[in-house]
């Protein structure tokens, strides 16, 4: 009688809960989203109420976990781990495990601290991107990544689009980069879906790039291998590193901080924010498909970029730092 007590106390735990609504939930996630939630579930929240009934939880206990995980400084996990402790328990509610939700009414922001939108370093005076670039120029590392960095600049992509670059994505006679938004960051349903695209017009300063490295790289996947190994892209880390060891620290600029550059000097210098939102690939949630498939100011883009490359080379030189960009 005991162990049938046991028994059905570990199948109605929260735990156990927790890993069912997991396993009916997972499908139609990112590889990501799975191990990231698995982990949140495994590391935060188990240790803690895994073993309890659903039944014995309370609002308290739930608060005191999630303010736990922001004490670590994790503010984005601690409204992660809320969120699945909701989902959890709305998943029992609708089954009939358990009455009441206590999560359904703890506010995140009276429980946690204000977020404060994080805005990625970067460099946005002339002189200082010139020396960057010419630093840049200059990197003593590996090929693949100087070239990396170097056509960072130029395409205003996100570091993980830029470093999982394919060959089958760029067309180098046409002067296109044409990457499925399975690559972009989008809703995931969207991404499944994968029936759009973001073009990237490359200048020929890009395109010269590119074909400096088909040699060594083009008979890869990626534009971009690991050092790891060329069956994955070169890592995060990786472009991290070498600004760190050319002397830019994470609040100088980060491989996310090119994006922030391109972005203030072209509006800066009156070019039509609607073409840099689009090409930052910046798009409301709703419209992120229609906006994706169009080729949306592609010829204006183009020119823009192009002019754009231009402007970062007279800024590599001597008297860089006067040279105005000419529309």
């Amino acid at each position: 009688v005991m162990k049938q007590a046991q028994l059905v106390s570990s199948l109605n735990s929260f735990e156990a809960i927790a890993l069912a609504w997991y396993e009916r939930k997972h499908g139609d996630w990112s590889e990501s989203h799975k191990k990231r939630t698995k982990a949140y579930l495994v590391k935060d929240v188990f240790p803690w109420i895994g073993a309890h009934q659903m039944d014995e939880i309370t609002a308290a206990q739930i608060i005191h976990l999630v303010q736990r995980v922001e004490a670590r400084g994790a503010k984005d996990a601690a409204r992660r781990v809320k969120q699945y402790i909701n989902q959890v328990f709305k998943y029992a509610v609708t089954l009939e495990l358990v009455k009441h939700n206590p999560a359904a009414d703890i506010q995140n922001d009276i429980i946690l601290q204000p977020v404060v939108k994080r805005h990625f370093a970067t460099i946005t005076e002339p002189h200082l991107i010139g020396q960057l670039l010419n630093d840049i120029d200059a990197y003593q590392g590996t090929f693949i990544v100087r070239v990396a960095l170097q056509l960072a600049p130029l395409v205003m992509l996100r570091p993980g689009e830029l470093r999982a670059a394919e060959w089958t994505e760029i067309d180098l006679e046409a002067g296109v980069w044409t990457i499925p938004i399975k690559r972009m960051k989008a809703p995931t349903h969207i991404k499944r879906a994968n029936q759009s695209v973001h073009i990237v017009p490359l200048s020929k300063q890009a395109i010269a790039l590119l074909r400096e490295i088909y040699p060594l790289t083009g008979r890869y996947t990626y534009v971009f291998p690991s050092a790891r190994g060329a069956s994955r892209p070169l890592s995060d880390n990786g472009l991290r590193t070498a600004l760190r060891t050319m002397g830019y620290d994470n609040d100088t600029i980060t491989p996310h901080g090119f994006r922030g550059m391109a972005s203030s000097l072209l509006n800066e210098l009156g070019y039509n924010p609607d073409a840099i939102e689009r090409q930052l690939a910046h798009h409301e949630p709703n419209k992120v498909r229609a906006a994706y498939n169009r080729a949306d100011y592609l010829q204006e883009r183009r020119e823009m970029l192009q002019a754009w490359a231009n402007y970062l080379d007279a800024l590599k030189t001597p008297k860089g730092n006067v040279v105005s960009l000419f529309r």
